[in-house]
């Protein structure tokens, strides 16, 4: 058995053994004896939609004196929550901005707090007793900027599908789901997920240090709706640390929500935290409920979503047909197409919707299809891009590689 201080130590030294989740399950796969002498950090994440994304955010106004305080407010037109302390008369305001908040169908929270992470300015409009003050803001102006998850990283998600024959409006797809059984639509980036590989919660716990969109952050405990059989993660962390393609806005077929990633390096202490990091996604049990009331009635696993699919969606200039306009660039979640010439990888997350919305079959992409009632029904939508979190966990990995992320011991446990 190892502590976490002597894997810190080596971390230090630059002799930490640290491999992704990713590496460590196919060196596994093929055939390979690893154990916890030849593993010190195993690195994991997950990315994609959490809507339990908020902001807490202090910035300057104006001049003290000039309103009472803030009884209204907004940031590019996304309305914020002022307080909860009222900051009277000293020209500041403390908000709170929800990541599925949103200034109209196209933009929302999420889209916002990329917006402060690239270094745009965005517009700060506050009404005070029939005063309205606004300015231009930018993240390096505000004097704490805050992100919180109230959940994340949610272990083994439902997936959704429809039983009915209206199509069915839902911030789990990006056009509506049809029925009945026609698509599914997945989340969650099965087992390189950070509570799949510690689903006791031994390692992973109150304090322990993560990277939250990039940006070095801490686990609060456990988020809402976490259950023992289900868990998901809370955290925080500083917004002026995190990077801008980590996280970002995604358009659903009932407005925008938040993309949010958490990035969890599992120190390998003995032989029963190696032997959780064995799971591959099809030892992971893949809930699928119906969409009008989002209760599970039957199963699958993650191996029908990731494995033998295609990660990361392709487009072939030459196949296009340069619609005007182009339909595909319309309806993509993250606006990340330009039409006729390329796909942007910086916004792209492999939802895989433009695939069949263009007609020239100019975007291209395995999704697969998850097996439901002995019927094969084709995956049309993922709003978790594994892509996205295998990037992470390398990233993660040259950190500590590189000694510059340390290992925290937990302080509290998830139960």
């Amino acid at each position: 058995m190892k502590s976490i201080e002597d894997i810190n130590q080596k971390i230090s030294r630059g002799e930490a053994a640290v491999l992704t989740a990713a590496e460590l399950k196919r060196r596994i796969a093929e055939g390979e004896h690893l154990t916890v002498s030849d593993v010190d950090v195993v690195t994991t994440a997950t990315f994609g939609i959490m809507s339990g994304t908020l902001a807490l955010l202090h910035i300057h106004v104006s001049e003290p004196g000039t309103f009472h305080h803030a009884e209204k407010a907004w940031l590019n037109g996304v309305p914020a929550i002022p307080g909860p302390c009222p900051n009277e008369r000293i020209g500041v305001v403390d908000l709170v901005v929800f990541g599925t908040s949103r200034a109209n169908p196209s933009y929302g929270g999420g889209h916002l707090f990329r917006d402060l992470v690239e270094g745009k300015k965005v517009e700060l409009v506050i009404e005070a007793a029939g005063i309205e003050i606004s300015r231009k803001v930018t993240l390096s102006e505000l004097g704490l900027a805050r992100m919180v998850t109230t959940r994340s990283a949610f272990m083994n998600y439902q997936a959704f599908i429809n039983r009915s024959q209206s199509t069915v409006k839902t911030i789990f797809s990006v056009q509506g789901i049809s029925g009945p059984y026609r698509e599914v639509t997945v989340s969650g980036c099965g087992d390189i997920n950070p509570l799949q590989n510690d689903p006791q919660g031994r390692v992973i716990g109150v304090g322990s240090r993560v990277l939250l969109n990039g940006g070095m952050g801490y686990i609060m405990g456990q988020g809402t709706r976490s259950s023992r059989e289900h868990p998901n993660l809370a955290a925080f962390a500083d917004m002026k640390e995190m990077v801008p393609d980590m996280m970002g806005g995604f358009v659903t077929a009932d407005g925008p929500e938040c993309i949010t990633s958490l990035g969890v390096a599992i120190p390998v202490i003995d032989n029963t935290i190696l032997d959780s990091i064995r799971i591959s996604n099809a030892d992971i049990p893949l809930p699928i409920a119906d969409i009008e009331d989002r209760t599970a009635f039957t199963s699958s696993h993650y191996g029908e979503v990731w494995d033998h699919t295609d990660l990361v969606i392709t487009y072939s200039p030459e196949a296009c047909l340069q619609c005007e306009p182009c339909q595909a660039a319309a309806i993509c979640p993250t606006r990340a197409i330009i039409p006729g010439e390329k796909i942007d990888p910086l916004r792209c997350v492999h939802c895989g919707t433009c695939i069949r919305e263009c007609i020239g079959d100019a975007f291209y992409g395995d999704l697969g299809t998850i097996t439901v009632d002995g019927t094969p029904v084709p995956i049309t939508c993922r709003q978790s891009s594994r892509e996205h979190a295998l990037r992470i966990c390398d990233h993660l990995k040259a950190l500590v590689t590189e000694g510059k992320f340390h290992l925290m011991g937990k302080c509290g446990n998830l139960w």
